[in-house]
């Protein structure tokens, strides 16, 4: 017993000398709504002195624009098209042996709590991976000797505390007076929620403030390393689900107290301006705590003793799929100054990738704006079809992202260089999203779809290939599209039908392609391939071919696709109202679908 007694008594110093972590995230808001970044605007005096006792990074990322999607990156440590996770509120599985880092955190013996998001965007239960996940949890309640992890998601500033309110006071800020960013066309409504939206960032404020001022009172703030993020950027137009900075740069701000300084090398006060985003905190948290990270999280440790150093040419991924209801896919990747874009359905307008947004008063006018032809250049191109396929951005001489340089001969070694770090990029971390997500389910069978990705039977490198060419929109291409529509793999002839929806109505020689690819195997391939055909200049027949589909037995994913094509094509009227009734008396339906449904109803009254 005595030597027991001794080796606890020696044992007790290591234990408590592992750092408490407390995270607080706020939702929605990109680092340039506070004063600590330079608004000058901003009232957030709580955040702008945790940045002058802190680490400011002026170059973090969410790796996502969207809450969900970016979740699973953070949580898992891996990206979410390399998990699956990559369409907003989807439920697909994921490989059992990628953990959460809440998982190694416990078992290291802290005690970790969630107050209270979760939405992690994969199959299983949110809640059963921390000690306590709900409004109430709270690191006061662990017990005695154990170190804490918490989490404070704060939802003041989510885009919905712009939509409008009854009785709402007259904002802090004259909207007159504000500046309005180039990006955005200077509505009255757009400044109205400018101003409206540095109250709710000043109310986030207070809120952190709150929780700092607790952890002092409770004697734990020298004992606590502080993490302060945003989930992703936002939220007025062209910002939240936009990988432009306005979406996904985000504030981070990382407080060390003077006993755990070791373990990182910059300073207090100092502004980091190495790149991190969401998919390092997880081997980061791990790094703080003295654990080395999973061979599966894909990304660095930026603090802590596992600190890995920046690399010489860092280059942060970004990626857009399905957000809510309305499918587009994109990639991005940037070193804290250039960014490239790609978009792999330039096909679509670039809005609105979500109905939602239209809650927010801003988006009610510059769309009405728009279909009053009222705005002109980067505000009308917004709306328009087809889409520029790359964009490339100095963020340093354009911080809005305003002046597309892609087509600039003066920056075409850029252009390429970048080109060709997201395709590599994409193809190291076997990006799901080059397969449509209507195919998971069939592809994957009983594993999961990044199983398949990784599998002999998934051609990563043609399909990805495939995928540069269908959107490099050169009528010369065409041919080589038309044979990969008679490929096997049903990924590949998707993307050989992508090429033509790219083209327009340039693809029109391959309509009897088309024709035939309308009674593909793949609901997804026959969606796309009247959607192709009605650009190609047959309407009818493609209509026909879309209502038809929806007496097939298709699964969620499949008729929200197919949803989405009757918009873009303003065919939603012809879907009969046998079937919206159908929709409507199934409650368990996908509640995407739900509301189309609900909506349709609504306008047939």
């Amino acid at each position: 017993m005595r030597f027991l007694a001794a080796l606890v008594l020696l044992l007790a110093p290591a234990v408590f000398a592992k750092p408490n972590i407390l995270w607080i995230t706020s939702e929605d808001n990109a680092s340039h709504w506070l004063g600590c970044y330079g608004n000058k605007d901003a009232k957030t005096p709580r955040l702008d002195a945790l940045a002058a006792e802190g680490m400011r990074f002026t170059a973090a990322y969410s790796n996502a624009a969207v809450c969900a999607v970016a979740r699973s990156t953070i949580l898992n440590g891996v990206y979410a098209p390399s998990q699956g996770t990559q369409h907003m509120r989807s439920r697909h599985p994921i490989p059992a042996a990628i953990k959460p880092y809440v998982a190694y955190l416990r078992e290291q013996g802290y005690y970790c709590t969630n107050n209270s998001k979760t939405d992690y965007n994969f199959k299983g239960n949110d809640n059963a991976i921390w000690d306590e996940c709900n409004g109430q949890a709270h690191y006061r309640k662990r017990p005695d000797g154990k170190p804490f992890f918490a989490i404070f998601n704060l939802t003041e500033t989510h885009e919905s505390s712009l939509f409008p309110r009854k009785n709402e006071p007259a904002p802090r800020l004259d909207p007159s007076k504000i500046d309005v960013p180039p990006y955005l066309p200077d509505l009255p409504e757009v400044r109205s929620d400018i101003a409206r939206y540095h109250d709710r960032m000043t109310a986030m404020d207070t809120r952190v403030g709150e929780i700092l001022d607790q952890l002092a009172k409770d004697g734990l703030a020298e004992d606590t390393i502080i993490f302060y993020y945003s989930d992703h950027a936002g939220p007025t137009p062209r910002g939240k689900r936009y990988l432009e900075d306005t979406g996904v740069r985000i504030p981070l701000i990382v407080r060390i107290p003077e006993k755990h300084r070791s373990l990182a090398p910059f300073k207090p006060g100092q502004a980091v301006a190495e790149p991190v985003s969401f998919v390092d905190l997880a081997p980061t948290l791990l790094s703080l705590i003295g654990q080395p990270k999973p061979d599966y999280m894909q990304g660095r440790a930026f603090i802590g003793s596992k600190r890995v150093e920046a690399p010489a040419d860092p280059a942060v991924f970004l990626f857009a799929d399905r957000f809510d209801e309305i499918y587009g896919m994109r990639r991005g990747i940037t070193d804290g100054r250039w960014k490239y874009i790609r978009r792999f359905t330039p096909h679509l307008p670039a809005a609105p990738y979500s109905s939602y947004q239209f809650g927010m008063p801003s988006w009610v006018a510059i769309r009405k704006a728009w279909e009053d032809g009222k705005l002109t250049g980067i505000h009308k191109a917004l709306w328009e079809t087809p889409q520029a396929t790359e964009e490339l951005f100095d963020t340093q001489a354009d911080p809005w992202e305003i002046k597309n340089l892609a087509a600039d001969p003066a920056h075409a070694d850029k252009l390429a260089t970048l080109r060709a770090r997201l395709k590599k990029t994409m193809a190291e971390t076997f990006d799901t999203g080059l397969i449509p997500e209507p195919m998971f389910k069939k592809l994957a069978g009983s594993a999961t779809i990044r199983d398949h990705a990784r599998s002999p039977e998934f051609r990563l490198q043609p399909v990805l290939d495939l995928a540069f060419l269908a959107t490099s929109n050169n009528p010369a291409d065409l041919p080589a599209f038309i044979t990969a529509m008679s490929a096997a793999d049903p990924v590949e002839r998707y993307w050989a039908i992508q090429g033509c929806l790219t083209l327009g109505p340039a693809a029109a020689p391959a309509i009897e392609a088309l024709l035939k690819a309308l009674e593909d195997k793949e609901a997804a391939n026959r969606i796309a391939a009247a959607h192709a055909l009605h650009l190609a200049g047959r309407p009818d027949e493609a209509k026909a071919s879309l209502i038809a589909n929806l007496d097939q037995r298709l699964n969620p994913e499949e008729t929200q696709y197919l949803l989405n094509t009757l918009s873009f094509i303003n065919a939603l009227d012809a879907i009969p109202d046998a079937w919206v009734r159908k929709i409507r008396s199934n409650r368990k339906a996908n509640e995407y679908i739900m509301r189309i449904a609900d909506r349709l109803h609504e306008e047939r009254r």
